[in-house]
């Protein structure tokens, strides 16, 4: 049997999506910027997938704009609204527990004279709304503030945290990291007083190399990135029509049944989570129920070192992670796991497994068992 649980990672691709995407580019490969048939075709499916993005978050088409994925609407969020909001200050505000893609440009932007604060989290993951209004000043240009945690599921206050920002500088841009949240929680920038969110389309069973980010229209935000002027000039290069168009089929789908495949993910999570707690020797790390995303749980095993874990859940088909696959290559203790306080012993000893809407019961019952035949042997392994 195979299991894959490793969704925060990446998803299968709806197969809709797949159908649309070959499609387009065996039939309907046209440049967007053509103005040809073949071109109108294209840029059909450029409009229509704008369209489709702004109706799940209640906002305007023109207020979406394409990427390559999460990590570039980042950089563009970070770089681009720091860069035009200089003259009003140069101070931002972040967490300890963002994914690199927003810490490493925050380092990217201390070297180029921007100060930068960073706001602890309970042991829960979430941040104090007092730290955060302890953190603003006048010169504050920029907060940046995930919506969901890649590593434990953590759900941040946006909301609040947003008319907490604006009451007290309107003027300071706010920007959320949805990469995690989209497709798996009700988000509407204008009612939560976000400028500009980051989301991607491999996250939610769509294509890897597509993203967006919405900017508010009364947003500063400078281009990073230049060519020949595509996307009114803020994101030059052209459209990746299949990947837009596969992006915005696979949030179709997933916002067409939202409510029923949420509240399932989130059966599935707590069902996971009662069979963990049967095991001796567990942390569960974040929160349970509905205070926590529902795709997401991560579990510390003491004793047994996460790396070997990995591998022998991978020998009896079972796919997880040992943190943000995005690190998988720089292998490095985790952020979040030392920001939310846990164990130095455990740090090295913490899966994630995270699902999806195809995740079933039986493939957890079938995770569960293996974990229950590799744990004993594992620890007497380790004690020898």
């Amino acid at each position: 049997m195979e299991v894959y649980l490793d969704n925060s990672a990446t998803t299968r691709c709806f197969d809709e999506v797949v159908e649309l995407t070959s499609h387009i580019m065996r039939e309907e490969y046209g440049n967007p910027s053509s103005m040809h048939h073949k071109g109108v075709e294209a840029e059909k499916y450029v409009r229509l997938g704008r369209e489709t993005i702004a109706r799940t978050l209640k906002v305007s088409e023109k207020e979406i704009l394409f990427t390559s994925g999460g990590t570039e609407s980042d950089n563009l969020a970070l770089i681009g609204g720091a860069q035009a909001n200089c003259r009003a200050g140069r101070h931002i505000i972040t967490t300890k527990i963002e994914h690199p893609a927003i810490l490493q440009t925050c380092a990217y932007l201390e070297d180029r004279g921007f100060e930068v604060t960073y706001l602890p989290v309970d042991e829960h993951g979430q941040i104090r709304l007092a730290d955060l209004e302890k953190a603003m000043r006048k010169d504050t240009i920029l907060v940046s503030i995930m919506h969901t945690n890649n590593e434990i599921g953590a759900l941040e206050p946006i909301a609040e945290a947003g008319a907490l920002i604006k009451k007290i500088n309107p003027g300071t841009l706010f920007h959320v990291d949805a990469v995690q949240g989209y497709g798996k929680a009700k988000i509407y920038p204008k009612k939560m007083n976000v400028d500009m969110l980051s989301a991607s389309g491999h996250k939610i069973h769509g294509p890897k190399g597509i993203g967006f980010l919405y900017i508010n229209e009364k947003a500063k935000v400078k281009p990073i990135n230049f060519g020949g002027g595509q996307q009114k000039g803020m994101r030059s290069g052209t459209e990746n029509v299949p990947g837009i168009a596969g992006m915005a089929k696979a949030a179709e789908l997933l916002y067409r049944n939202f409510d029923a495949d949420v509240r399932l993910m989130y059966q599935l999570r707590q069902y996971f989570i009662q069979g963990i707690k049967n095991f001796p020797d567990v942390k569960l790390n974040g929160l349970e129920g509905t205070d926590s995303a529902p795709h997401v749980v991560s579990v510390s095993f003491r004793g047994v070192r996460s790396e070997v874990l990995l591998h022998a859940l991978e020998d009896r088909g079972v796919y997880v992670s040992a943190g943000s696959a995005c690190a998988s290559n720089h292998p490095q203790t985790s952020a979040t796991l030392k920001a939310i306080g846990v164990e130095k012993e455990l740090l090295d000893s913490t899966l994630r497994f995270s699902f999806s809407v195809f995740t079933t019961r039986e493939e957890i019952d079938y995770t569960l068992a293996a974990l229950g035949d590799i744990l004993p042997m594992l620890r007497r392994y380790s004690r020898r």
